[in-house]
């Protein structure tokens, strides 16, 4: 009889043991899962931030776009003008002659340096992309 009360106490650590096995892996299971969602929430966070952010950028280079569309167009329509008055009239033509010059360069300046900008800017967003990826 003695060797039968062995094999119960073994069978009663064998269930204890796995008892306390599954309360282990229970626990990491909801550690793991308490993670992964916290994670999730991050992930969501930051990519709102990155949403916004974008369109705030995308809505400050419309504007600029905007504003230096409106001034090549002005540009464009003073010289207009003056070619026109320059056609009807030949009595001062020199000054005439200096103002479309003038206008011929800031429009050119203008549109160059807009232009300028915005590859500059590609290129800059393009590096910190990089650098935020890497």
């Amino acid at each position: 009889m003695g060797g039968g009360g062995g094999s119960k106490k073994i069978l009663v650590g064998l269930v204890v043991l796995m008892l306390f096995g599954v309360a282990v892996y229970l626990k990491l299971w909801t550690i793991d899962y308490t993670v992964s969602s916290d994670e999730a929430e991050l992930l969501r966070r930051q990519f709102d931030l990155a949403n916004r952010e974008a369109m705030d950028e995308s809505a400050e280079w419309r504007l600029k776009y905007d504003v230096e569309a409106e001034r090549a167009t002005e540009c464009m329509n003073e010289l207009k003008q003056i070619k026109g008055s320059f056609e009807e009239d030949d009595g001062n033509a020199a000054s005439l002659n200096r103002k479309l010059v003038n206008l011929q360069k800031v429009t050119l300046f203008s549109s160059t340096k807009f232009n300028t900008k915005i590859v500059m800017m590609s290129h800059n967003k393009s590096y910190n992309q990089a650098v935020k990826r890497g």
